[in-house]
């Protein structure tokens, strides 16, 4: 029988597929391109956004579009890289700031177009520039 919970269940299973298919995609040409994981630039995206500001460990975590289990040890690893720094936040000694080096803003552009290049191969040479605008019309209303 096909109900709407038919339609819905339908719909959550492309979602997952193509989701995992894409983040697949996207790491694999990072990997092959010699770069870091995408993980990495999700942080590197959201510490260079805040700029000279930096961001808490928590406030990095709320940010990020990839769900990161082990961000402490994530942060850790990109820290020893040399690609963000951690200072003392001014209003709570105890608290420290992250924020980008010049070195995680070089590594991040040298990501993206890698990412960018697997999100115009499997959405632009797929879908129509209109089916694109209806596509992302239609997940912003999941997200409301």
């Amino acid at each position: 029988m096909n109900t709407s919970e038919d339609h819905g269940i339908a719909v959550w299973v492309q979602i997952a597929r193509a989701h995992s298919r894409i983040l697949n995609q996207v790491e694999q040409a990072l990997r092959q391109a010699g770069l870091k994981p995408l993980g990495w630039y999700d942080v590197l995206l959201e510490l260079d956004r805040a700029e000279e500001v930096g961001l808490r460990p928590y406030e990095l975590e709320e940010k990020l579009l990839l769900r990161q289990y082990g961000v402490s040890r994530l942060v850790d690893r990109i820290e020893k890289a040399g690609y963000l720094k951690r200072v003392a936040c001014a209003d709570d000694g105890r608290g420290q700031k992250l924020i980008i080096t010049k070195r995680g803003k070089l590594a991040r552009q040298k990501m993206w177009p890698v990412y960018r290049g697997v999100i115009e191969e499997t959405l632009g040479r797929k879908l129509s520039n209109t089916e694109t605008a209806d596509l992302a019309t239609l997940l912003e209303k999941l997200t409301m």
